[in-house]
């Protein structure tokens, strides 16, 4: 949505949406130990959802104010002080909906909401995929989780073993390439750039590896002149 925001409008708005206002006060999207991104799409058409930065940002009505940790991955630090917590030790409560902005943001909560023009899904598959990256920017897609993909540091990720399968997983594609004449979608993950490539990955492309292509979502950012 963030991305999409600026893509549309050819990089004249800058506004980065606050996944705290997303996750605490879309009922029906989930929590923070997951959800559906098809209820978090409608919600952002229906509701809107404000701005907000990253945790100590202080950018934004409403900052993420859970601190990061670390998703399978050693030694990842905060600062020169302190390291951050295994995420699996970190157990917090989703916060709850605040509709009011953070004290050092000037504008109203309400005021702040940009919405979406519409939604939609692409279940047509690679090419459809790939056009709708080149046109409109990123999108989200949900895949199958197996142990080992704990584990990628780098290359054309396909799993080794699909027994150990761990859960869906909600993750955003950015682009596509070929590596060592293999195909393959570029996609960022949401577990700290201490994990994988520096955040991201790369998998098998044009083969539903992990169901990767088959739920596919994106949106319009519905923008008013100012």
């Amino acid at each position: 949505m963030t991305d999409r925001v600026c893509i549309y409008s050819r990089g004249k708005k800058q506004f980065h949406f606050s996944a705290e206002d997303l996750v605490s006060c879309c009922e029906d999207c989930g929590s923070c130990r997951g959800g559906d991104p098809e209820f978090a799409w409608k919600y952002w058409q229906e509701h809107g959802i404000v701005s907000g930065g990253n945790y100590n940002s202080s950018l934004g009505c409403r900052s993420y104010s859970t601190p990061p940790c670390v998703h399978h991955a050693p030694g990842q630090k905060i600062n020169a002080t302190r390291d951050r917590t295994p995420c699996f030790d970190l157990y917090v409560d989703t916060p709850k909906c605040s509709k009011i902005c953070d004290d050092k943001f000037s504008v109203a909560y309400e005021k702040d909401k940009l919405y979406g023009q519409n939604v939609f899904s692409i279940v047509d598959g690679e090419d459809h995929i790939m056009a709708e990256l080149f046109l409109n920017g990123p999108v989200e897609a949900i895949m199958l989780v197996y142990l080992d993909f704990f584990n990628y540091k780098s290359g054309v990720y396909v799993p080794v073993n699909k027994v150990d399968y761990i859960g869906a997983h909600a993750v955003k594609i950015i682009g596509w390439g070929v590596e060592n004449d293999t195909k393959y979608w570029l996609v960022a993950n949401s577990w700290n750039s201490g994990w994988g490539d520096n955040g991201f990955f790369k998998i098998l492309r044009g083969e539903n590896e992990c169901l990767i292509e088959l739920m596919i979502m994106a949106g319009e950012p519905l923008l008013i002149n100012e």
